[in-house]
């Protein structure tokens, strides 16, 4: 397959913020590091901050074992069973009393204690890496105190107060808000600028890719992109969990689809669940697509025209699988749909003939999607 972005470039990268969904920018990171990719600057948003600390200290393993190994208590003062409960749909009326009593403690006491997380940070981030680094890195946060956005160089900073403006960067209002660096009150970068995009056009950063973290809090600022700059971007397809997420199981699986994700970036790899390679022409599609339409058992004795199937049928089923686009785009909506609902992995690059060969071997005589389009025409 062939590289669409150019691995004789150096870009620079932005990282959004999503708090708990920032295991996605590490399986990024890792595929675009396998890919070849070069980067000298780094801005970042949040957990983007944390992530992209990682990133200026070239610290890869550091990043993956982080997002590997993530609890909730490393993040706020809590329980990790009692979280692991709550976002996973086992909380039991019995339990409910005294979450219900931690939760007014936490409110009272100004939000959750985040001492766990300026130690995680004390822990992964390196300040003297980060001074030391050849690679840029910036980052955003939001100043209470003088109620303006900040746009941090890091290198800039004493060694001191690296850890504390990541910290500031990353202080979701569920937070017990506590002075940092000078003395000042800060809140998420995210309410001013969640993908910091503008740090890096602005520094004169030609070729960027941004990373954006979907569903998550705060505010995208609107960019106007310079004539000879590039911003590509990556983001999930998938939802990538609740903001405050932080279970191991959750960190890898955003890993793995961040990994992915960013493979289709570098190849335009086509489908939005699975990571498919295009071999064949809109032609061959459409007869494959006719093929699978011709062999679902309809009534005995009824023939359907070709005139139906393809003002009906085919149209049925392309906006039940939300397609768009030609007959190629109908057979991979089609076929990622009965994918999915047949349990057929998606995390591995494949041809779509491939996708398409156990979607038949698999099949049920009649499944959902046809019956559907069918089922309407009686």
């Amino acid at each position: 397959m062939k590289k669409l972005f150019d691995p004789d470039k150096t870009y620079a990268i932005a990282l959004g913020g999503g708090g708990a969904k920032g295991g996605y920018e590490i399986g990024v990171w890792r595929s675009l590091e396998e890919e070849g990719m070069k980067y000298s600057a780094v801005s970042g948003t949040s957990v983007g901050a944390l992530n992209g600390a990682m990133m200026a200290m070239r610290d890869l393993e550091r990043g993956e074992d982080l997002w590997r190994n993530i609890r909730y208590s490393q993040v706020m003062d809590v329980d990790d069973g009692a979280m692991g409960k709550v976002f996973g749909g086992d909380v039991k009326a019995k339990d409910l009393g005294s979450l219900f009593k931690r939760a007014i403690e936490i409110l009272k006491g100004g939000g959750f204690d985040v001492t766990p997380l300026r130690n995680l940070l004390g822990e992964y981030v390196d300040p003297k890496k980060i001074k030391q680094s050849d690679v840029d890195f910036f980052i955003v946060t939001y100043s209470l105190t003088d109620k303006k956005e900040l746009d941090v160089i890091v290198k800039s900073l004493p060694e001191d107060e690296i850890c504390d403006m990541l910290l500031a960067s990353a202080y979701f209002p569920a937070f017990k808000n506590e002075p940092l660096a000078g003395g000042k009150r800060f809140t998420d970068g995210g309410v001013s600028d969640s993908l910091p995009i503008t740090p890096l056009i602005d520094r004169g950063f030609r070729n960027i890719i941004a990373v954006r973290l979907t569903g998550g809090f705060g505010r995208e600022k609107k960019i106007r992109v310079p004539k000879g700059f590039t911003v590509d971007y990556i983001e999930p397809k998938r939802k990538l969990g609740n903001t405050l997420n932080f279970s191991p199981e959750q960190a890898a699986y955003n890993i793995e689809l961040g990994y992915y994700d960013a493979k289709r970036y570098a190849y335009g790899l086509y489908g939005n669940y699975y990571y498919l390679e295009r071999t064949m022409t809109e032609k061959q599609a459409y007869l494959e697509l006719m093929d699978i339409i011709n062999a679902y058992p309809a009534d005995p004795g009824t023939e359907i025209s070709l005139r139906t199937i393809h003002e009906s049928v085919i149209p049925k089923l392309a906006k039940d699988s939300g397609a768009e686009g030609d007959y190629y785009d109908v057979l991979i909506s089609y076929l990622e749909y009965a994918g999915e609902a047949l349990g057929i992995p998606e995390f591995r690059v494949i041809p779509d003939t491939l996708l398409l060969n156990e979607v038949r071997e698999r099949q049920t005589p009649q499944d959902k999607l046809l019956s559907r389009a069918f089922q309407r025409l009686k």
